[in-house]
């Protein structure tokens, strides 16, 4: 009897464990949550794509280019903001870089410190694009670009070949710092 009932119990945690579904990459909004760097198969709508092209033809005028590849292994004083990091990192020239602001959800704080920014850059270029891009196969510039999109900023687009498409198209990357993001400005 003892034995029917461990088997019982037993079932029951297996049936119980297939019948929970596994946890999906995304959230109820549709953003990324996991295993961020994955084909990315989705429209950034109301984000518009661009090509490497057009990113580097916009990259002569007036446009904001804006990384958010995470700082892997790195790590952001919140006194100061400014991040400590385990690797270096090369980005498209002109480019600020706010790190970590792709997740989903994203920190507080770090995600007003990309939007002051974008508003700031907005009083004074109303109706430039606004680019945002990581690595190709990369969730987290196809996070945020939807994300400010879908917060009113308009001509946002996304650079889904992100630094690996622009540096294969023959344009250069220069060594990036990330922006200082304080806990308390």
């Amino acid at each position: 009897m003892l034995l029917s009932l461990a088997v019982a119990v037993a079932g029951t945690g297996a049936a119980s464990a297939q019948a929970q579904p596994a946890t999906a990459p995304f959230d109820a909004q549709g953003y990324r949550t996991a295993a961020f760097r994955a084909p990315v198969d989705r429209d950034p709508a109301p984000a518009a794509a661009i090509s490497v092209a057009g990113a580097r033809a916009l990259a002569r005028g007036a446009a904001l280019f804006i990384d958010v590849l995470p700082a892997e292994g790195g790590r952001r004083d919140p006194d100061s903001g400014i991040w400590s990091l385990a690797n270096p990192h090369e980005t498209i020239p002109g480019a600020l870089w706010f790190p970590e602001t792709g997740r989903s959800p994203p920190d507080p704080v770090l995600w007003q410190a990309l939007t002051a920014r974008v508003a700031l850059f907005r009083r004074r270029h109303r109706f430039a694009p606004i680019v945002v891009f990581c690595r190709a196969d990369c969730w987290m510039s196809w996070n945020a670009a939807r994300r400010l999109a879908s917060q009113g900023i308009r001509h946002v687009r996304w650079l889904a070949e992100g630094i690996e498409g622009w540096h294969d198209s023959g344009a250069r990357l220069v060594p990036a710092t990330p922006i200082p993001v304080p806990d308390y400005p």
